[in-house]
């Protein structure tokens, strides 16, 4: 029996892609990955439904290596989805060797994004692959050059669609026929299209090649500032911020909450004693505290802790630091 690695986000593309291959009677196997800047928790859950058995891969090294330098740039704000597209296909590609399978399935529809689902862009992201001759793209296979397993009698391509545009109609009319009802909204996932988390991996990638993988998971919570030693200083915006903000510090961080009133979990990572002043100051002018006066605040920092009295930081001067 054939066998396919498809490329599986968990939406409905993806979905429908899966089973046309697997309709021809080809093992199909899932393939989905994650990053800071997307997970896999919509492909789980779909692949479940359709009982399509799923690998999941960590591809963050790899990633963030492309991410500092996309060869084709960004898009709107900071996806690289040409480069994104192209290294996830390699990656796939490379599964495909060690698990003998004979190609790779992708939900990519001609024509539905402006940027990267042209023609050309399809054309380019499966040559920069490396493995042009071995993607499959069911969706819109008829309308695209035949493959290696299609020429081979493996893949049948009369059996595949010719869908293209950006409409949904005729894959919610193949998902009916599939008795496939339920299905995740189009809405992407990926962080890297999100303008606010944007501006936030714009300014890091300017400050500092980022040490460490924290760094961009830092981005997703609280306030960001940046002090003028260079310093990167999150105060916690809610409960959850605080919650996710403790368990992403380690003992060289320097860390900061409020003493006897409720106040946010202020974390400097890699943080020098220069930001202490600065990092209480937030930390009263986001707390409960009230009035003109002083503050106690705890810090923190290598298995070590203190008490000190800080006021608020004025709100011109977080506006000024604020990244926004």
């Amino acid at each position: 029996m054939p066998k396919a690695i498809a490329l599986f986000s968990g939406g409905l593309d993806s979905i429908l892609a899966a089973k046309l291959i697997a309709a021809q009677n080809i093992e199909v196997i899932g393939l989905a990955f994650t990053t800071p800047f997307f997970d896999s928790s919509k492909a789980e859950a779909s692949a479940k439904n359709i009982n399509l058995p799923l690998l999941v891969e960590d591809i963050t090294p790899e990633y963030l290596e492309m991410l500092k330098a996309p060869r084709y740039g960004y898009g709107k704000h900071m996806n690289p989805c040409i480069d994104c597209h192209t290294l996830m296909l390699k990656i796939a590609g490379r599964k495909m060797e060690v698990m003998g399978a004979d190609f790779i399935v992708t939900g990519e529809v001609l024509g539905q994004r402006p940027m990267s689902q042209t023609k050309q862009s399809l054309n380019l992201v499966a040559k920069n692959s490396g493995y042009a001759d071995y993607i499959s793209r069911p969706l819109s296979a008829q309308l695209l050059e035949p493959i290696k397993a299609e020429r081979e009698g493996k893949l049948n391509r009369t059996k595949l669609m010719s869908i293209s545009g950006r409409g949904r109609k005729d894959q919610m009319l193949l998902a009916k026929s599939f008795g496939i009802i339920h299905y995740p909204p189009p809405a992407g996932g990926c962080l890297l299209t999100d303008p606010m988390f944007s501006r936030r991996l714009r300014e890091l990638l300017n400050h500092s090649e980022g040490r460490e993988i924290r760094d961009y998971i830092l981005l997703k919570f609280g306030r960001h500032f940046r002090a003028e030693d260079g310093a990167k200083i999150i105060v916690g915006r809610n409960s959850q911020d605080n919650e996710q903000l403790q368990k992403l510090s380690s003992e060289n961080d320097l860390v900061c909450y409020m003493a006897e009133v409720p106040g946010p979990y202020v974390l400097v990572p890699y943080g020098k004693h220069s930001s202490l002043k600065l990092a209480c100051a937030l930390c009263v002018r986001y707390s409960d505290a009230s009035g003109d006066g002083e503050a106690s605040v705890i810090f923190r920092q290598n298995q070590k802790s203190s008490v000190i009295k800080s006021g608020a930081l004025p709100k011109e001067d977080c506006e000024r630091i604020i990244i926004i």
